[in-house]
Formats: structure tokens, C-alpha cells, sequence
């Protein structure tokens, strides 16, 4: 079954020239190999910062924008990986690898198959 590990980080702060300025790239990259590695990684992507999020509600038919993003907390949608395991219990062993889970939280959520 295919499972949604979903990252919830602080947020990210960017630097002068707009770039972000991430100190925990060896932990990602760590993670990330030991999905590949175990080969249950399917997919997945980082996400730029909150701050460059546009969030569209249409309201009494009028589209409405808002800049960043949709959830206002202390944490923010990263990225995501998906990966294919035969149980939630080993999906949630690999969630709790995850670097997001000391630093934010980690969202383990089934893939709905056709």
C-alpha cells in the first residue's frame, strides 16, 4: 500500500537574495537515502518556503488571494515523500525517521487507490 509522509517544518527563513536558508540539508538528504535504499520511496518533493505560497478561496463567486500559506501556525507544509510498504505500522517507522518529526510534525496518510 501506498502511504503519504507528509512534513510539517518550522518555516524556513529566507535570506537577502530570496533563497532559503535551510542548516538541516544532511538530515533530509540521510532520510531521503534511506527510503531509496530500503526502496520503498515512490516519489516526493520539497516545497519552497511558506512565504512564497499564494492560497485562492472564491467567495460569493469572486476569487479571493491571499498571500502564504492556507494554515496560519507554527509550521508549515515542507514537501512530501510517498512511499510503498505493506503496513501503516511500517509507514509510520519510516515517519518517525523523518527529520520533521523532532522539528515539527509528520502526517502519515494512506493513498486512496483507483
Amino acid at each position: 500500500m501506498q502511504y503519504m509522509i507528509i512534513n510539517y517544518v518550522p518555516p524556513v527563513t529566507v535570506g537577502a537574495d530570496g533563497a532559503p536558508q535551510h542548516t538541516d540539508i544532511a538530515l533530509w538528504e540521510a532520510y531521503t537515502k534511506a527510503l531509496i535504499d530500503a526502496g520503498v520511496m515512490r516519489g516526493g518533493n520539497a516545497l519552497n518556503a511558506g512565504v512564497t505560497a499564494t492560497t485562492v478561496r472564491v467567495r460569493n463567486g469572486q476569487r479571493e488571494l491571499h498571500d502564504g500559506p492556507y494554515a496560519d501556525s507554527k509550521e508549515e507544509l515542507g514537501g512530501y515523500f510517498i512511499i510503498e510498504v505493506n503496513t501503516l505500522d511500517e509507514a509510520l517507522l519510516w515517519a518517525a525517521r523523518n527529520p520533521a518529526a523532532s522539528a515539527g510534525a509528520v502526517e502519515v496518510r494512506p493513498i486512496m487507490s483507483h
